[in-house]
């Protein structure tokens, strides 16, 4: 006799399994990016002898512009394929990246990781992301983008914690690498074996909202990239924020080595940033649901101006520690809220197009993390790229307070045009 199928429901209570199974697959997702962050730039100088900010920075470029362009190709296809196919093709992306990292003769082959690397995660990052706001509805989205981002920024920082450790104990190779390997196994067989398809829920809060809303994919890349103004907003400072990210990840170990710190002192101070930002945002993505969006967000992108400040003054262990963890606090509030944002405003019809857009000016923030954090460093030193990049959150900041609307469906000022 077959088993009745349950009907499909909307809300985090009633489909909390499979909302716990992304979240732990989304871990896994964070734990790729993690397993390299405190090791590769060290790689470079150490063990491929390369010179010049520019050229180390190469393989942040390669991930963020990969990255961003999976991005768009996982939105459009969850749309129009479903999710679970997605997430699948995503995770055979991320087999060989440890082992290439492990056996890389040259610094290309690193490079050639870390475009693999890029699609791995644009094409899984994004559809969980996608399908975590299809099963808990409007209510508790703001909610359910804190647990996602939580989960993959908190492997992050704990992988990063636990390679440098390896790194510092057996090497730089090929210790590290070997988390990748049993990330990778773990997240393809519980995708495969374990996660259910949901843009059926996605249909059910279509329908409920009574009215259809086809948009083709050059009017939903408008809104998202400059015409509606909260999804704009969103965009510019999803961008600058990781752009700030990418800026950590290739230039903080650089900057953190001439302190002649060891390399577990590096990593821990790698590892803060991503741990304080994890953590926030089991707090802040829910409080976004209460308190509204756009606030959390302009305060998030001028405490991250604050704390490159911080970082750019210091000379030392105590100094930078402060300045990671808050610069991990201001991401906190920011990271969970914009995605929560794209979810308020965009339809249910052509969400996963929209996140995806979003995320591609977002995952840009890694390119041009590099390019600033190279051209400046290379004109000046490692501490003006610092500088460069506080003005540049404080732009951010600004842009956000001054153009974007209140977009949570209880705040009574949101006018969700492009819903």
């Amino acid at each position: 006799m077959r088993s009745r199928q349950r009907p499909i429901q909307l809300g985090l209570r009633e489909n909390i399994g499979q909302f716990v199974l992304l979240v732990a697959v989304n871990a896994l997702v964070g734990g790729m990016v993690g397993q390299q962050q405190a090791v590769l730039p060290l790689l470079a100088s150490d063990v491929f002898g390369l010179t010049g900010y520019m050229f180390i920075f190469s393989y942040v470029a390669a991930f963020g512009v990969t990255k961003a362009a999976a991005n768009y190709v996982a939105g459009a296809w969850s749309d129009r394929l479903g999710r679970k196919p997605v997430l699948l093709v995503g995770w055979l992306f991320a087999i060989p990246v440890p082992l290439l990292l492990m056996w890389a003769p040259s610094w290309g082959w690193v490079i050639v990781a870390n475009v693999l690397l890029g699609l791995n995660q644009g094409l899984t990052w994004s559809t969980t992301v996608v399908m975590k706001i299809d099963l808990v509805g409007a209510r508790r989205r703001g909610l359910a983008m804190g647990f996602n981002e939580a989960a993959g920024y908190g492997a992050i920082a704990v992988t990063s914690l636990f390679a440098g450790s390896l790194a510092e104990q057996y090497g730089l190779r090929p210790a590290p690498f070997l988390l990748g390997i049993g990330y990778a196994v773990i997240a393809l067989a519980v995708s495969s074996l374990l996660v259910r398809e949901t843009r059926e829920h996605a249909r059910l809060e279509a329908a409920g909202r009574g009215s259809e809303d086809p948009r083709s994919n050059g009017e939903i890349a408008a809104d998202v990239s400059w015409r509606e103004p909260a999804l704009a907003s969103a965009s510019q400072a999803g961008l600058v924020n990781n752009l700030n990210f990418g800026l950590s990840w290739g230039l903080f170990p650089l900057l953190f080595a001439t302190a002649d710190l060891d390399v577990d002192q590096i990593g821990l101070l790698i590892a803060l940033y991503p741990a304080v930002w994890g953590a926030g945002q089991l707090v802040t993505g829910g409080l976004s649901d209460h308190l509204g969006r756009k606030h959390m967000i302009t305060i998030g992108m001028l405490t991250q101006a604050v704390a490159l400040v911080v970082i750019a003054l210091s000379s030392g262990f105590a100094g930078w520690a402060v300045g990671t963890a808050v610069l991990g606090a201001g991401t906190a509030l920011v990271y969970p809220t914009l995605l929560a944002v794209i979810g308020d405003v965009a339809h249910p019809s052509w969400r996963g197009r929209a996140v995806g857009i979003y995320r591609v000016w977002r995952d840009l923030g890694y390119a041009a993390g590099a390019v600033v954090g190279g051209v400046v460093a290379d004109a000046f030193d490692l501490t003006a790229a610092v500088w460069a990049a506080a003005a540049i959150s404080l732009v951010s900041g600004v842009v956000v307070a001054t153009r974007m609307y209140e977009t949570h469906p209880r705040g009574d000022t949101a006018t969700p045009s492009a819903g």
